[in-house]
Order: C-alpha cells, then sequence, then structure tokens
C-alpha cells in the first residue's frame, strides 16, 4: 500500500472534522461553568471520573466559595468533604485551593488568558490550560484527553503516543480558528460512538472514510445498543447544557442524589 501524502491525510482529516460538525453541531465543553474560574476547578477536578460527576459536584462547591478569595481561604476539610464524589478527593483539594490562592497572589484574583500563566497554576497542565483558552477566553487550543488520544491514532491522522506530540501533529492538519471546536467533535465522538473498549463501528456515521473502521461491533443493531448519551437516548454530562444541545434533543444530566 503506498504511503499517504501530506496532503492526502490533512484532506482526509479536514473532512472527518467536517462530517463530525454535521454529526454534532452542538458539540460544546461538558462541564457546566459560569466564568474562567468556575471552568479551571472544574477541569482540574475532572481528572479520572466523568463530568457527570463533576457537574454534580460543583454547584455545592461554587455556592459555598464563589471566588477564587473563598476557595483559596476554605478549610480543607471542608472543600473535601464536598469533593469526595470525584475521587483522590484530598489531592484535588490541595490543587484547588492551592490554584486558587496562586490566582489571589499572583493574578490579582482573576484567570490569566495566556498558557504560559496558566500552566504555572497547581494543578493545571498544557490539557487544562487548553480547555479554559479555548472555552473561556476564545484563544484557539486542542484538548489532548484520552478519547482525543485514541480516536486521532484510530483515524492515522499520528502515530504519536505522546500528548505534545500529538497536539503538534494534529494542529498541523488544522488552521489554528479549528482546533477548539475540533476538539469538541472528537471528544464528542469518543464519548458517544467510538469507545475505547467497544467502538460502535455499525453506528458510526464516519465508518466509510475511517481506516479502523471494524475495530467494534460492525452489526449496526448490537452497535446501537452501545451508543452512549443522546446518541443512545441517554441524559448527557451537563446539568445546564447548551441551548442549542438541548434544541437538538439532548438531555440535562440529573442533579446529584436524584434517581
Amino acid at each position: 500500500m503506498k504511503a499517504e501524502s501530506h496532503t492526502a491525510l490533512v484532506r482526509r482529516a479536514r473532512r472527518i472534522n467536517r462530517e463530525l460538525a454535521e454529526i454534532y453541531p452542538y458539540a460544546h465543553p461538558e462541564l457546566d461553568f459560569e466564568n474562567p474560574f468556575q471552568l479551571v476547578v472544574a477541569t482540574v477536578l475532572s481528572a479520572q471520573t466523568t463530568d457527570l460527576r463533576v457537574n454534580q459536584t460543583t454547584p455545592a462547591l461554587f455556592a459555598k466559595y464563589p471566588t477564587p478569595e473563598d476557595l483559596a481561604a476554605a478549610d480543607p476539610e471542608q472543600v473535601e468533604e464536598i469533593l469526595r464524589p470525584t475521587g483522590f478527593f484530598r489531592a484535588k483539594t490541595k490543587s484547588v485551593i492551592g490554584l486558587s490562592k496562586a490566582l489571589v497572589e499572583d493574578f490579582g484574583g482573576e484567570v490569566p488568558g495566556r498558557l504560559e500563566d496558566l500552566v504555572k497554576l497547581p494543578g493545571v497542565g498544557r490539557k487544562t490550560a487548553f480547555v479554559v483558552l479555548g472555552n473561556a477566553f476564545g484563544r484557539p487550543g486542542l484538548t489532548v484527553d484520552t478519547h482525543f488520544q485514541r480516536l486521532v491514532r484510530r483515524w492515522k491522522w499520528t502515530e504519536a503516543t505522546e500528548p505534545d506530540k500529538i497536539e503538534a501533529a494534529v494542529g498541523a492538519l488544522f488552521p489554528k480558528s479549528d482546533w477548539t471546536m475540533l476538539s469538541h467533535h472528537v471528544i464528542f465522538h469518543g464519548r458517544r460512538i467510538c469507545h475505547a473498549r467497544k467502538p460502535a463501528c455499525g453506528a458510526c456515521p464516519i465508518a466509510p472514510i475511517c481506516p479502523a473502521y471494524g475495530e467494534g461491533e460492525t452489526d449496526p443493531e448490537k452497535a446501537k445498543k452501545l451508543l452512549k448519551y443522546e446518541k443512545g437516548g441517554f441524559p448527557g454530562q451537563r446539568l445546564n447544557p447548551p441551548q442549542a444541545y438541548l434544541d437538538a434533543g439532548g438531555k440535562p444530566a440529573p442533579p446529584l442524589g436524584a434517581g
């Protein structure tokens, strides 16, 4: 088989993104937030748990500690109690109190809008920084989470395994202005259809152009049963999703303790 040229790869990658944009016109960050501070805290809390669990937990956190000043001065034991459902709650408590202190001491209580400043905050790496830049400040960034890594490798956009190398390789295939929405499209697809263990190949709208077609269930009826969130008729991850998502038939998630 002839190796794919760079031009062909760019064309194919952009076509997949265009198709995903039609499948998920309402793609969005799946963490509830009202301002950059809430988003950076929620993103730190989302490590090794679901966005849904974070969304069920943060309302109580932000009701009690609405500003960086409040959280910086919080009693760690009380914060741990609120964050317990998110797992690793001691480490996460340390991170969110630490990052709140850094915001107060170094940035006047405001979340900075620059990558080099964000990554200095406790618990904030490039992935979290790009989530904040893209979704709170409208600055382009690629969110290389586990879904993104899995799918871009399945699609043979890159063979890299390290997040920063994946970020550079995929970033080179798209104009910067596409990066934030591309991240949402890919992550939405990874969560709903192209799962880690059992991709729903037989129910995947981009199956005809996917080099990994057949890795998962190809029988359409069986594949349909694997679909998650609104594609499978279930509620999404956010308690307060954007209107476009609701208009497209998406359902908000239930609050903590419901059902």
